[in-house]
């Protein structure tokens, strides 16, 4: 009898979730396909009607691996740091002087 239950419970389970997860993947499909950022939407529409127009950036990230780059290096320092510091950090107790 409790594994009956235990499989109805399962049942019934599905039957909310399933209808759910679909509404939702439903949902997401339903908004417009090109998705602005702020920085298009809002911030280069007022400089554009303030005479102010875009620059293309110092240092473009977009193309290439540059940002993933970054992210290494920026892993490699913070691993490093925290490595450094381990014994301080985790077994090493305080001692007030």
């Amino acid at each position: 009898m409790p594994d009956r239950k235990r499989r109805f419970k399962i049942f019934l389970l599905h039957i909310v979730l399933l209808p759910t997860v679909l509404y939702a993947f439903y949902f997401f499909t339903l908004g417009p396909r090109p998705w602005t950022g702020v920085d298009e939407a809002v911030v280069e529409k007022i400089a554009g009607e303030h005479g102010r127009e875009a620059k293309p950036p110092l240092i473009n990230t977009d193309q290439g691996d540059l940002l993933l780059f970054v992210f290494l290096l920026a892993g490699v320092v913070g691993g490093f740091v925290a490595g450094y510091s381990w014994r301080r950090l985790v077994s090493e107790k305080r001692r007030d002087n």
